[in-house]
Formats: structure tokens, sequence, C-alpha cells
């Protein structure tokens, strides 16, 4: 049988940097065809996609992810090159062996088990993968959903291999995401003479009482899926570098993540009143980034939860914390997604790793899961 660790390393060495797939895909191909699966490859603009098939009958039980990964940042700062993964003190060391190369790995090991241990198993089994999930993602999942949904071709249950554990593999899953509604501001003012306040229109001391008040308001309460929604300012902009000028302008980027009690239409609103409230001049451009979505327990999450609990002994929580991710555009088709998959101390870090242990036992959860679901 086909080593987890090794086909880890194959994928590592890869530098796909997103939106480059560097043939990621291809390797994937070349492990999938012999087992009975057929690859479609799907390339958007500067993304390529794969959707593999093997079988037609229901249910769908499809393994999702991405081979892209983010920069490595600087590299003379790593403690080994970050596309030559070494192996240290039982962690894998490079740039994608927790997101999520080791994931798709795992994923490969465990289908290729059990379509050897079960070659008559029912349903079929699907991979979606993209390279462009660290991205802007509009060339990837979601256009490969698009064209899934136009020919009514349906995913039943879905993980996604993201790495969803603290400490040890399954001692957490994800079984639902918060929405996220980003807006991009920019508050007009009057340029001048800091000298000279009675001849200028200072937009950041405008936009301030705007901002503490966005920040300090309750958008909800959550509810037992779900923290209350949260705002955040992640950058802000202004100045002409000089220091006796007052800005003409200031540009602010937020994002809200949000729970399923509220919408984002609703959240647009209540900016816009507040804006309006205090007088403020301004452009505004809102990206929407993906609903809430939630699995409740049934068929996926109780074989998870038990393969999970048979593999390592741990009984899983069940979360919804954390960043967005490409489940968003899966759920809605109406298919039970999950993410699951090893520890997320190091992703987009320098020196990312993975624990062996934690890829191995991936890789038996996953089997697991496939047998008590298709076999």
């Amino acid at each position: 049988m086909r080593d987890v660790i090794k086909t880890t390393f194959d994928l590592v060495s890869r530098q796909s940097v997103t939106p480059h797939d560097k043939g990621c895909q291809g390797y994937m191909d070349a492990i999938l065809s012999p087992l009975g699966f057929t690859n479609e490859i799907m390339v958007f603009e500067d993304t390529t996609n794969m959707w593999s098939r093997k079988g037609k009958a229901k249910p769908v039980f499809c393994f999702a992810g991405h081979t892209d990964v983010v920069p490595t940042g600087p590299t003379a700062k790593w403690k080994y090159p970050p596309f030559e993964p070494t192996i240290d003190n039982g962690f894998i060391y490079g740039r994608g062996t927790a997101d999520m190369k080791g994931s798709l790995a795992a994923m490969l090991c465990a289908t290729e088990r059990f379509v050897t241990d079960y070659p008559d198993h029912k349903g079929s089994i699907a991979y979606l993968i993209t390279s462009d999930e660290e991205g802007p993602f509009i060339n990837g999942t979601t256009r490969v959903i698009d064209t899934l949904e136009a020919r009514n071709e349906k995913i039943d249950y879905c993980i996604v291999g993201e790495p969803s554990s603290t400490l040890k593999t399954g001692d957490t899953i994800k079984n639902g995401r918060r929405g996220s509604l980003t807006g991009d501001l920019i508050v007009k003012g009057i340029q001048g003479h800091v000298a000279y306040p009675h001849l200028v229109k200072n937009p950041i001391h405008a936009i301030s009482p705007v901002l503490t008040e966005l920040a300090s308001t309750t958008w909800d309460q959550g509810n037992d899926f779900f923290p209350p929604t949260s705002f955040q300012v992640s950058n802000i902009n202004a100045g002409t570098g000089a220091g006796n000028v007052v800005p003409g302008t200031v540009e602010i980027c937020f994002n809200f993540r949000f729970s399923t009690e509220v919408t984002d239409q609703q959240l647009i609103e209540r900016v816009v009143a507040l804006l309006a409230k205090h007088s403020i001049e301004y452009e505004i451009k809102w990206t929407f980034n993906g609903q809430p979505f939630l699995t409740p327990r049934g068929t996926l999450i109780d074989a998870v939860v038990e393969s999970i609990k048979e593999v390592t002994g741990i009984d899983t929580e069940l979360s919804t914390a954390g960043g967005t991710s490409d489940g968003r555009f899966i759920a809605p088709t109406g298919a039970q997604v999950i993410e699951l998959g090893p520890e997320n101390a190091t992703i987009h870090k320098l020196n990312e790793c993975v624990s062996i242990e934690n890829i191995e036992t991936l890789e038996d959860v996953y089997y697991a899961t496939l047998v008590r679901v298709l076999a």
C-alpha cells in the first residue's frame, strides 16, 4: 500500500503557491486513475481544478481540498527549505504540510486501502480539488460546484481536509463555519495644513467615533452552534507622509464574521445607518465571502465521530470556530459537510509542520469513515 508520509513529501515538494497547482493534481490523477476513478480537469482562468469520481451510484462521498499553499515568507528564516520536506523530531516541516497536503496524502492512501479492501463498495467516491483556496477563491471550488449543479450532479457527504485539530488528529472537527463579509470604506474629507483646522475636514477624526461604535456594538448573541457576530478592522491607510498635512481621505478595511442569527444584508444596513447618523461622506465596496453553514448530527458526523473514537479513543469536539473554508460553497447544495484534518498550530507560519503520527492517524480515520458510510 502507498505510504502516507512519502505521499505527503511528494506533494509538499511541488511549489504550488496560489493559484498554481504545479502538477499536484496530475500526481493525484496518476494515483486515482488505476483505482477506477474518472478524472476531469476544469481550468477556469488561472486556476486548475479536478473533479474525480469512481462509480455512478448514490450516495456520493467526496473528499474536498486544495493543492495551493500560501507564500513562504522569507525562506532564510525557515529551519529547513520550505519546499524540501524534512523530518525532525517526529514532525514533517514544509509549506503545506498541515494546510493541507498532509490531508490530501491521507485521503489518497485511505482511498486506495478502501477500494482494495472493498472493491464492490456501494455508492461513489469523489474528489473535488482546487488550486484557488488560499487566493481570491473565485475560480476554484465555487465554479466546480456551479458546473456540477448545472448537470445535477450532487454530493451527499463531504469531508474537507482543512486542519481542524488542535493537538491530536480528531480532537476537533468543524461541522460549520461563520459567514464572512468585508467592507472597504473610503471616508472623504478636505486636505489642508494642520495649522488651519478651520479650512480642513479631517476624515480620521470624523470616522473615529464610528469605528468605536462599530467595535463596541453587540450584533447578536450567537446561539448553541455559533459565537456572537464579530467586527474587526484589518487595515487603515491615510496621510501624505508629511506631519503637517491633514489627509483628504482615509481608507479602512473591516470584516464581519457572522452567525446564523444575522444576515449579511442586515449587517450592511446597520453600518450604512451608522455612517448616516454621523454624517460621514464616503464610498464603500462590500465583498461577500460566504454564508454561514451548519451540518447537524446525521450520517456523516456520526460516522466521523465513531471513527475518531475507534482509531484514537478521543471523544471529538464539534466546532464552528475559525475562518472560512470551501465548505461554504459545498454545503448550500444540500451536502452534509465537515472539516477534518491535522493540527493547525503552524498553518501559514514560518516553519509550518505537521506531526507524522497525526497524518498516519488521519489516514486511519478517513479509512474508517469510508468503511462506515460506503462498505
